[in-house]
């Protein structure tokens, strides 16, 4: 399977796409990438169908449409994609049911280790090092920006998500997203101690 022909057509359904973005800064088909990296990763350790969960993880943010549930619209959008493209309808309805439910991290369903892997690729995404990335540079295009409130912002978001672990579904999700969080404290007790 030719990965490249569905990152080119990630890449301009997400530029086309007109999902508001909070920050000039953030990009759905980073995010994107991101989340594929690390579902691949997760898949060398855990196993699973690597076909499923690669374009899972390549389309499931694909789509929007005001006043519907993304994920949805991702799904319909990635079903008549992979159709187009001869993918075995099997894979289809596999890597569809995975984008219907990715949002849902808190469910108790049984699900499928593709299923698992890339709900936790896309958790893990914006949470660690990168998380203070994008903190610094929201609190940089406040109003008034300081070091101090992107001190603020790092540790309010550390705070909302130290507990989100418990959506992790798979154990090496759950021992990075661990460290992630190991990392962040240390960083905030060092920015503390500069800062004040």
């Amino acid at each position: 399977m030719n990965y490249s022909e569905v990152m080119d057509f990630v890449k301009q359904k997400t530029a086309d796409s007109s999902r508001p973005s909070n920050y000039p800064f953030r990009s759905r088909y980073e995010h994107t990438m991101r989340v594929y990296r690390w579902a691949i990763r997760l898949q060398a350790k855990l196993g699973g169908n690597l076909d499923v969960i690669v374009l899972a993880a390549l389309l499931h943010d694909v789509g929007w449409e005001e006043g519907r549930d993304h994920a949805e619209v991702s799904a319909e959008i990635a079903v008549d994609y992979l159709d187009s493209i001869g993918i075995d309808p099997d894979t289809i309805t596999r890597v569809g049911e995975i984008i219907m439910i990715h949002e849902d991290k808190d469910t108790d369903k049984e699900l499928s280790l593709e299923a698992k892997i890339v709900m936790d690729a896309d958790l893990l995404d914006e949470v660690g090092a990168i998380e203070v990335l994008w903190d610094a540079m929201a609190a940089a295009s406040m109003e008034e920006p300081s070091y101090k409130k992107a001190y603020y912002r790092i540790k309010e978001y550390y705070r909302t998500n130290k507990p989100k672990i418990k959506r992790c579904k798979t154990d090496p999700a759950r021992t990075e997203y661990s460290k992630r969080m190991q990392l962040l404290e240390g960083y905030i007790y060092q920015l503390e101690r500069e800062l004040f």
